[in-house]
């Protein structure tokens, strides 16, 4: 149960994979494609706040082992900031501040009043029991408590946090405030203010965009493939909803291996395996295959929905794919991304691929505001409405400036941004033209 050590700048870089500056990197590569001033970037570039906390447990033998905590705001510009907690071993301050920044990019893209955060935890939350990880949620809501509110800072689920733990968090919060604040955090179980859809949300956005995608190119998803790497709730939700428009899922992977099948594997019987508590790569329906073969299968649609940096100079040359789906957030390195580019594959960038969760997220958060639900059916068709006007105006961008999908997703949402910065009088007119 030992916990990392902090990770920092350094320990990253040295792998060209830090996502900061990956990040930094692509604003301002898009602020100079706008013609904008440099200035621009200088107040993109850094998030306006970040929070280290130290979590001190009592494990079940006993002793106390002290977890550390990071919440990010990178700008509340358009709104209180809004992002998800994710408990894993990687976490790291530069993790959480490219994520921050990802995270107001998508609500500009998609046109919510929202600015973007994000906290996480260093642990492996397999490592703990049911209690110490119930400790440990509470602990950490505690300690970020001053920062956070509906009108502040909204946190959500993320990687290995799910609607139980925001329920532990928000029952927290409340006691600390003394009242029921249901707006404070989303992802929560329905019954106490989550909303409906939020669960499937950003899998049935992916493939609202991947449906969008297939239209651009004359594709018929009904006679197309897919493989999709990582198969926790944004993989399987994307898995139903393709396999609903009749798409043949013919491979998907998870952090202990991953199945094939060329006749496309039985998708609602793999989902119903894994609720069991089974690894999708248990799966005896199929035969095995390994995460560097499935980059490399013969299929219409690639699906990278677990963590960073998995498309990169050794898999990219393998992708046979015409549509890369980022579903998860940053799993495209630079250097894989320009090969992505060379061979002409159509890619939908993690900033509006997966953005459906932050939007039901905001939806939610409306809801929690009027005291007042919406329905299931009203949620996906506002979903939609909001995942296509995404796509649209990309893609509308990528054509009027010639570039790529991913510079011109940051460049609609950093527009959205710099729009709210000259309306609250934050810079003048001379900032937005070049300074060269």
């Amino acid at each position: 149960m030992g916990n990392k050590r902090d990770k920092t700048e350094s320990d990253l870089t040295t792998h060209g994979l830090n996502p900061y500056k990956i990040v930094n990197d692509l604003l301002q590569e898009s602020v100079e494609k706008l013609k904008l001033n440099n200035n621009i970037y200088e107040i993109l570039r850094k998030p306006m706040r970040l929070l280290e906390v130290s979590l001190p447990v009592r494990m079940d033998n006993g002793e106390i082992q002290n977890f550390t905590g990071y919440r990010c705001q990178h700008i509340d510009i358009l709104g209180p900031t809004k992002g998800g907690i994710r408990f894993h071993p990687d976490v790291s301050v530069d993790e959480v501040k490219a994520l921050s920044i990802w995270m107001s990019l998508k609500s500009a893209i998609l046109d919510l009043p929202l600015g973007g955060g994000k906290g996480g935890v260093i642990v492996d939350p397999a490592q703990l029991s049911e209690r110490e990880l119930e400790i440990l949620s509470r602990t950490y809501i505690r300690k970020i408590t001053p920062i956070i509110g509906p009108q502040k800072d909204i946190p959500a689920p993320d990687v290995n946090t799910t609607p139980e733990m925001m329920g532990w968090m928000i029952d927290e919060f409340d006691q600390l405030r003394g009242y029921n604040i249901p707006g404070m955090i989303t992802g929560k179980p329905v019954i106490i203010g989550g909303s409906l859809g939020r669960l499937e949300a950003t899998g049935r956005g992916v493939v609202l965009t991947i449906r969008e995608a297939a239209e651009v190119l004359k594709m018929d998803l009904s006679k197309s493939t897919a493989a999709i790497q990582g198969f926790g709730n944004v993989g399987s939700m994307t898995a139903k909803f393709l396999d609903e428009l009749g798409v043949k899922i013919l491979s998907v992977t998870d952090a202990k291996g991953g199945i094939y099948k060329k006749e496309g594997l039985n998708i609602p019987e793999l989902i119903d395996f894994v609720k069991e508590g089974n690894l999708a790569s248990e799966f005896s329906e199929a035969e095995s295959i390994s995460n560097e073969d499935m980059f490399g299968l013969e299929v219409d649609i690639l699906i990278p929905a677990a963590i960073e940096n998995q498309i990169n100079k050794d898999t990219a040359p393998n992708i046979k794919a015409k549509i890369v789906a980022e579903a998860a957030n940053g799993p495209t390195t630079p250097e894989g991304d320009a090969i992505l580019e060379e061979k002409e594959i159509f890619v939908i960038p993690d900033i509006l691929c997966n953005a459906g969760g932050v939007t039901v997220s905001y939806f939610e958060w409306v809801q929690n505001s009027m005291n007042y639900y919406w329905s299931e059916k009203e949620i996906n068709q506002k979903l939609e409405e909001h995942m296509v006007f995404g796509f649209e105006s990309i893609l509308k961008m990528r054509d009027e400036e010639n570039c790529r999908m991913r510079q011109a997703a940051y460049m609609v949402g950093i527009n959205h941004i710099v729009k709210a910065l000259s309306a609250r009088g934050w810079i003048k007119d001379s900032d937005l033209t070049s300074n060269e």
